[in-house]
């Protein structure tokens, strides 16, 4: 069976009006999401932000949603949970602090089953630390106005999700374009996708498409250059030569093999029917 789909989304996603990044997502099965199960991990007010999400997809009309709660290790490794995973169509992590996921679900048998799940047509969602979790090696802390300064940001490794993917989130809204261009300069294998609030990303295999209100911010360090990064100090000034830089907004695709920008296809051009002449009396 082909992987299902990976959603990544910037944090700050409309619950209350027109929830189009949600309702997205729930139309991503075929025949649509059915089942959710909310995970609350990241957050140090679970209840109260997973009853926020019970109400944003009780207003798309999701039937069943349920709120799986990891809170210890025994949880992420508790029968129940991988059975749970295993029913649900949408698994869905909330935002807070994306090193308690990985603390807590990293090498589990719930992260087994939710790679399982996800190779087997499912989709995994997650918004800002929910989000930003899902590469395989994950920001977890740096002063955006200390960035491009060696050190500064520091990572560990992610779920693992996507595997050539660094994904930052509340991207444009807090300033984080040099938090990413360090963390691509140190690894340039790697992409780079800054996210903007209420905005998402669908990965399906290699392709990234974006949907929501704001810009997706593509780094590639593929082609980079000169770059003194392993010969300064710690905290010394980082240059770098050639890193490519690219905003997409929604309907715009990016493929993360071929590191290739992908404009949505041009809108066709109507040319309106002359106008019958109305023979004279």
């Amino acid at each position: 069976m082909a992987p299902g789909a990976l959603v990544a989304i910037g944090g700050n996603e409309d619950k209350q009006q027109d929830l189009k990044v949600l309702r997205t997502i729930c139309s991503l099965p075929d025949g649509g999401t059915k089942t959710v199960e909310i995970i609350p991990t990241a957050s140090s007010i679970p209840k109260e932000v997973a009853e926020a999400y019970i109400q944003a997809f009780g207003k798309i009309g999701v039937p069943n949603t349920h709120v799986l709660h990891i809170d210890r290790r025994s949880d992420a490794n508790a029968p129940d949970t991988m059975a749970r995973i295993k029913a649900a169509d949408l698994v869905f992590f909330t935002g807070g602090d994306q090193l308690r996921i990985t603390s807590l679900l990293g090498g589990s048998l719930a992260l087994r089953s939710i790679l399982e799940h996800y190779h087997n047509g499912g989709v995994v969602a997650g918004t800002s630390a929910g989000a930003a979790c899902m590469s395989a090696t994950m920001i977890f802390e740096g002063d955006p106005s200390g960035s491009m300064h060696k050190g500064n940001v520091q990572m560990v490794p992610g779920l693992g999700l996507l595997k050539t993917s660094v994904i930052d989130t509340h991207f444009i809204q807090r300033g984080r374009l040099s938090r990413l261009l360090e963390v691509v300069v140190s690894n340039p294998g790697m992409i780079g996708v800054g996210l903007s609030e209420d905005t998402a990303i669908i990965v399906r295999g290699a392709l990234l498409e974006v949907i929501g209100k704001g810009v997706v911010v593509v780094v590639d360090g593929h082609r980079l250059g000169h770059t003194n990064i392993s010969d300064i100090e710690m905290r010394g000034a980082i240059a770098a030569e050639n890193l490519i830089v690219h905003a997409l907004p929604e309907g715009y695709q990016y493929d993360l093999d071929e590191q290739r920008f992908i404009p949505p296809p041009p809108k066709p051009v109507i040319i309106p029917s002359p106008t019958p002449e109305v023979p004279k009396p």
